[in-house]
């Protein structure tokens, strides 16, 4: 297994003492030309045509710093990330989140992964409803991490890798395309954080879940998601999954859901199965969502105890 890490810290370096002409060519090319396979597999232009265009430039500044923002002026956000030991230890929750499939007699397709981490651009709403920190891993051998950096995001970052990494090889053996529904999603996120928080524990769950009380999760997000695990098309789904605020932010319909609905909700239904079937998490991952659902079924009528 090939595991490659971008340092994106060297890039910014670069980026920030670049003059203002040549800021954008150059986070292009050694910033977003690593990753040209998940931009032709998500089908987003490398390079827009027209001035101004939608390109993977206009898409990264959605919720990271932008070419233009890399300044001098960031170079204490830039020092951050740039510590060797950072570096190490997101390379190493990389590393061990894959192996540990492997080392349960799981073979991966992919042999090749490339991984980076990126600062957040500030204004992203998306991103600081988050607590300032994300990541991207469903396109198969790449993986990205976000933050903003600071003293709670940093130490997260190596959990949100391993969140990354089980959805990178889940969708190795899912087929992922137009017809998947909010079920599949619900799954595959209460699969990743519980692979999440059984390589680092419980006190790293994410915002996504923690902000979901047992009143809430129970009485208002569960009658309504069982009764949409068929949903498909995106902006029906997002807003079940990402509950009302982030649905308006991506100019989707609102559907009375609270933040980060389907990840708290996914975060223990995929504990209920774990806990009823004896499954590994290594086995879960790789197992269709309609079997989950079919075997978590009682999932939704008993009422979910949430310690803490």
């Amino acid at each position: 297994m090939d595991i490659k890490t971008l340092r994106s810290d060297q890039i910014y370096q670069k980026v920030a003492q670049a003059s203002p002409e040549e800021k954008l060519e150059l986070f292009r090319n050694e910033m977003m030309a690593p990753f040209m396979k998940q931009w032709q597999i998500q089908q987003i232009p490398f390079k827009a045509e027209e001035p101004h265009g939608f390109d993977v430039i206009t898409f990264n500044s959605m919720m990271h710093r932008s070419p233009d923002q890399i300044t001098e002026q960031i170079s204490a956000e830039i020092e951050l990330i740039s510590s060797e030991s950072f570096w190490l230890e997101c390379e190493q929750a990389v590393k061990k989140s894959l192996h540990l499939f492997v080392e349960h007699e799981i073979n991966l397709p992919v042999s090749e992964y490339l991984f980076t981490i990126q600062l957040g651009n500030p204004q992203s709403r998306a991103l600081t409803i988050n607590e300032g920190y994300s990541g991207f891993g469903g396109i198969p051998g790449f993986i990205w991490g976000t933050l903003l950096p600071n003293e709670y995001t940093i130490p997260r970052m190596k959990v949100a890798l391993a969140h990354e990494c089980n959805h990178n090889v889940r969708y190795q053996f899912i087929q992922w395309d137009h017809t998947v529904h909010l079920g599949e999603l619900i799954v595959s996120e209460g699969l990743a954080e519980n692979y999440a928080t059984f390589m680092f524990g419980e006190k790293f769950l994410g915002p996504w879940v923690t902000k979901t009380n047992a009143d809430t999760l129970n009485k208002r997000i569960k009658p309504v998601l069982r009764e949409q695990l068929q949903v498909t098309g995106f902006d029906q789904i997002a807003p079940y999954l990402y509950g009302d605020e982030i649905a308006k932010l991506q100019n989707f319909k609102p559907v009375n859901m609270p933040y980060s609905a389907g990840y708290a909700c996914g975060y223990h239904l995929i504990r209920y199965y774990l806990r009823k079937t004896g499954k590994t998490i290594f086995e879960a991952t790789i197992t269709p969502a309609a079997q989950i659902l079919d075997e978590a079924k009682g999932f939704w009528d008993e009422e979910t105890i949430i310690n803490g």
